[in-house]
This record gives structure tokens, sequence and C-alpha cells, in this order.
């Protein structure tokens, strides 16, 4: 403190006061290492009041290494120039209600043992919070960053608010940590964007954030919600642990959803995520509701909370890397107490599971679907067709991408949803997709295809050894006339009429003659054998149901291997 040899709480009243009465709005405050108390405090703003807004004005101030023994009312303080709490102690609540600052102001290794509040606070210049301990709730409501924001490897041990803020420099958490939640609910950022790489142990809130400029967001956290938020330039976001909800956002730009692999670093250091479980590191996707996807890329992501219905343009999403969707449940359960079922594993979506265990209502599901997890924002259950055509769309992103066997997946998905479907499927067409699924499993399920084939050829086979070969090969007999003088004979050629065996139908002979016919018609041949009125008919049904068959395991064979 110019012109004194000790500090402003160690003055005498009468030197204090001296001190005080030749301040004026505006003046330069100089209390490095001062303790200050709430009357101390007051006295000072007091003597730097402008007689005409009434605000405290400040011209330099230094409060470095600073104690502020009390809570603290900064409101309506108005900075005019370099503004220094650096290493400041603040063991009281801090109020910096409706303040501006209006050059750099740094707050750097200062501690907050108590709430501190920036509520409409202004920082014009740039505002520095690099390694700030934060051991209550500090509040950044309705702030103006027009610089720089940086709050490197700051620390918050409590709630951080930073709800309808507005940052137009600027933005930098890297190393920041939040033991608590995160909300940048309705805040505007209007530059560059650099939030981490972070540590938040519990919720990071973006709901109805707007990012006018790029975006990179590297959290590990435990749930991020992005409802309402608006990209309107690029954005990467790369996460760890985190349950990710998209519902209603909106991206004019590319944005990219990325689960990073390994622990997040700075340059000097590798964040500690010891908060989180070890074994759980994948980023979940929880919902997609009313989101226009075209935008939207992923890349590892599990989808298997994540709900789909109302969004569109799925077919225009990107997929890339290892995503993860629900599947089919696993084992063996019996239908109706005796006939044993069982689901081929395959992608599914949590509609379907829904869809289902819902359609036995109270009674337990014999199948062993499992109640998917509802979001808030599902007020009534998709319908069938609702369901069939989200599939249709994901179908085609796979198919884009050159993953057949995902495509096949999502078909049947969809075909499943068509043949449940009582309002766009008539009974003719759900009775038409029904026998094609108890066929081949909608032309996807070789075994199924390849088990009715074996049925039918056995089928065929003892068929006709038991009506289809006649007894012996028919033979042919000549009957006519020769003339006693010779000259034109007239000959009529006969054959016996085919007859069924009585008795030794089922030798080894007759096996041989039924499985050359049974061989021929599967690859639509005749065999050329002789065959009994029965036989023929029986030829006939199947040259045309087993190679039909055949081609339907073909095609779900070339459906599982072909990229």
């Amino acid at each position: 403190m110019s012109g004194y040899s000790t500090c402003l709480a160690h003055l005498n009243e009468s030197e204090r006061d001296a001190y005080l009465a030749g301040l004026t709005s505006g003046a330069d405050v100089d209390h490095r290492g001062t303790t200050l108390t709430a009357p101390l405090l007051q006295a000072l703003f007091q003597a730097l009041q402008n007689p005409t807004s009434g605000r405290p004005t400040f011209g330099v101030t230094r409060f470095d290494e600073a104690v502020f023994t009390d809570t603290t009312f900064l409101s309506k303080a108005k900075f005019t120039s370099v503004t220094i709490f650096k290493r400041a102690i603040f063991n009281g609540s801090i109020f910096f209600v409706e303040s501006s600052f209006t050059e750099d102001t740094i707050f750097s290794e200062a501690k907050f043992n108590d709430s501190c509040i920036f509520t409409e606070t202004e920082f014009t210049a740039g505002a520095f919070f690099g390694e700030v301990q934060f051991k209550k709730g500090a509040i950044f409501l309705q702030a103006a960053f027009n610089g720089a924001a940086r709050f490197e490897k700051a620390v918050f041990s409590a709630h951080a608010g930073f709800s309808e803020a507005h940052f137009s420099g600027d933005v930098n958490f890297s190393g920041t940590r939040f033991a608590e939640d995160l909300s940048f609910s309705e805040a505007v950022f209007k530059s560059n964007s650099v939030i981490g790489p972070l540590i938040c142990t519990e919720t990071i809130d973006l709901c109805g954030a707007v990012f006018e400029e790029p975006l990179t967001l590297e959290a590990a956290a435990q749930e991020i919600l992005c409802i309402r938020t608006q990209w309107r330039s690029t954005a990467n976001l790369r996460l760890r642990h985190a349950r990710l909800d998209l519902s209603r956002a909106v991206a004019n730009q590319p944005v990219s959803v990325t689960a990073h692999f390994g622990p997040f670093s700075t340059a000097l250091e590798v964040l500690d995520e010891a908060s989180f479980p070890v074994y759980q590191s994948s980023v979940f996707v929880t919902s997609l509701q009313d989101v226009d996807a075209a935008q939207l890329l992923f890349t590892n992501i599990n989808f298997s909370e994540c709900w789909f219905s109302g969004a569109f343009h799925l077919d225009q999403v990107r997929l890339e890397g290892r995503c993860v969707f629900p599947s089919t449940p696993s084992g063996i359960s019996f239908k109706y107490g005796f006939l044993p079922h069982w689901w081929t594993k395959r992608r599914t979506l949590p509609e379907e599971q829904l869809l289902r265990v819902q359609s036995y209502g109270s009674r337990p599901h014999p199948h062993g679907w499992e109640f998917p997890a509802v979001p808030n924002s599902l007020h009534a259950l998709p319908e069938p067709d609702v369901i069939a055509g989200v599939y249709r769309q994901l179908r085609k992103t796979f198919e884009d991408a050159k993953n057949e066997p995902g495509a096949a997946d999502f078909y049947y998905g969809e075909m499943e949803m068509r043949r449940h479907s009582w309002m766009e499927t008539s009974r003719v067409e759900r009775w038409l997709i029904a026998v094609y699924w108890a066929l081949s499993g909608y032309g996807l399920r070789a075994l199924r295809s390849l088990s009715w084939l074996a049925l039918a050829m056995t089928t065929t086979i003892l068929l006709m050894m038991g009506l289809g070969l006649p007894l012996e090969s028919p033979k042919q007999t000549a009957t006519g006339i020769v003339p006693v003088r010779g000259g034109k004979v007239t000959f009529e050629i006969d054959a016996e009429s085919p007859k069924n065996p009585t008795h030794d139908r089922f030798t080894g002979k007759r096996f041989e003659k039924a499985l050359s016919v049974t061989l021929n018609s599967v690859v639509f041949r005749s065999s050329g054998q002789d065959l009994t009125t029965t036989g023929g008919y029986i030829e006939m049904a199947s040259r045309f149901s087993e190679p039909v068959l055949l081609g339907l395991a073909v095609l779900a064979v070339r459906g599982r291997v072909k990229r």
C-alpha cells in the first residue's frame, strides 16, 4: 500500500481514516497479502463509490494473496483496469453480482472456501481462473466473458454453474476437475471452445446451449445432457464413461461423438479417473429422439439403451468402429410350457424390446426379454410400423457402410415389426410374411431353410418309396396281325400302367431310386425315372419347393458373409 509501512488491516484508526479519505472513485488499490474483514471491505467500497452511479469503481486492483475472512459483497462493483486476485483466499461467500471487469481479471491459484457468485458479471477482457480451488458452489449465472475464459486445472468441489453465460472469446477448461455437476445450460459460445480434457464425476449439462463456432469437448463424466443443444459449426465430442442424451439437439454442421480409448491427458499429466469404474469406460448414447441425424458421426458408441423413435434422416447417420446395439435374449425357453423356443442372436432396438415386453402385460415374459430403461420424453409406446421405419433407415446406414451382416439384422427387425403390425400391414401380407419367417427367417436363417429342405427331401423320399415308384418298370407290348401273303404290317404298342407294390416298398433299391429323384428335384432337374401318377405329382411338388428352400439357404449365407 503506497505511502504506508503496514497493510490496511494493521493501520491505526486515524491512519486508516486518512487513507480511505484520500481514495476517490476509480483509484488504484493495492492490498496484497492483506487480511480483509467485512467492515474493512465495506469502508473501502464506500471510499471508492462513484457519486453518480453509486457503484464502487476500482482502477488497477491488487489483492494478490489477500485473505477475505467474511462474506464479501462486491455486487455492482466496476473494475476499470487490471484486476488481480492471484492466490487470494476467500473464507466466506463472495458475491460479484452484476460486477464488471474492463481489463484482464486474474484469479489464478485463488481459493474460494465458500460459495462464490458471479451472477451477471461482465469480464470485458480475459478472465483467468487457472488452478483456482472452489470448495463450495461456483455460480456464473448470466456472466459475460467477452475475452478469453481460462479455467485450466481449476478444481470445483461442488456445483459449477455457467447457465445462460456468454462466451465471446476462447474457452479453455483443460485439466479441470468437477466433483459434482457442471452446467452450461442455455449458455452461448461465440468463439472456438475447448472444453477439456476434464473430469466431472456427475452430470455435464449442455441443455439449450448454443455453439456458434467449432467445439472440442473432451470429458470423462457420468452423464452428459445435450437436450436442445445447437451446434452451428463443427463439433468433436471425445468422451469416456458417459451416458449422452441428444434429444432434440440440432446439428447444422458435422458433429462427431467418439469413445476415447485410455484416460485423457494434458501436456503435463494424465487425468486421474479413480472416481469411475475401471471396467467400464464405454460411452452410451441414450436418446436421439426428435433429432435430425444427417450430420452425426458415431465411433465406438454403445447404443444398447438408445431410443431412436422420432429421429429422422437416420439413413444418413454414420457409424464407425464397433457400435453396440441391444441383443436378443440368450438361452432356451419353453413356449406354452412345453414347446422349446430360442432366439437367434441379432441386433435389436430398445423400442422392440419394450414392445415385446408390454405385449405380455403383467404376465412374465417367457422368452427372456428385459424391460429397457425408458426415457422421460417417451410418452407413448411406438407402434410396430414406426419401429419398422427406424429399422429400415438404420439398415440403409449399414448398407452404405458395406456392413451386410449388420444390415441383415435390421432387415430382420423391420420384417418382425411388419409381421406384428395391425395397422399398416394387411392380413394377407402378414400371413405371407409369417410363412417367409417360418421357412427361412426372412431369407436370413440358413439353418432354418436347410432344416426345412432336409425335412422336404426326407418326406419326398418316403413318399416316393411308398407311393411314387412302381413295382417294376412298365414293359411295352406290341400287338398286330401279319397278313398270310405278306404286305404291310401294323402293330399297336402299349405300355402297362405303373403299379404300386403291395409289399417290400422300403428296400435299398427303391431308396436309391427315390434319392435320385429327390436330388434331381433339388436342382430342378427331371430324374427320368418311371413314376406312378401319384409319384408324378410328388415330383412336381418337390421340384417347386426344394429349389426354393435351397435358394433361401444360399441367400441367408450370402447375407452373412458378403461385405
